[in-house]
């Protein structure tokens, strides 16, 4: 079995993460527990948000980093998160919104064979 990924992207937001590279160069991504689109997946270049330890970095997409506030994992540690992106326009500082998109999360709960594999490679 292939190793279990805490956070993945659609291929649509794929794509739209490698065209925000291209113009905005290295990104990071974080997910608050904030209210509106403060829950919503953030895109930043690298760097621009400071993280740290109230901060969990669950994986990469297309090579940036993916953060999440450490009591906001708390509820989603049991699910994979999967960024998926829409068309429309957030009211948030994310550098996809002047394209036309904001990023979104979806989500799966492990099956309990996934979280135990997640668990074992985290620690």
């Amino acid at each position: 079995m292939s190793a279990i990924q805490k956070v993945v992207a659609t291929p649509e937001a794929a794509a739209l993460i490698k065209q925000l590279k291209m113009l905005h160069g290295e990104l990071m991504f974080h997910q608050s527990g904030g209210c509106c689109d403060g829950s919503q997946p953030m895109c930043f270049q690298k760097g621009e948000f400071r993280t740290g330890d109230s901060d969990v970095l669950l994986g990469t997409l297309e090579g940036s980093e993916f953060y999440m506030a450490a009591d906001q994992y708390q509820y989603w540690k049991h699910t994979q998160l999967i960024i998926d992106v829409t068309k429309g326009r957030g009211s948030s500082f994310s550098l996809e919104i002047p394209l036309g998109f904001r990023f979104l999360l979806r989500s799966r709960v492990f099956t309990d064979e996934e979280f135990e594999m997640v668990n074992n490679n985290s620690a």
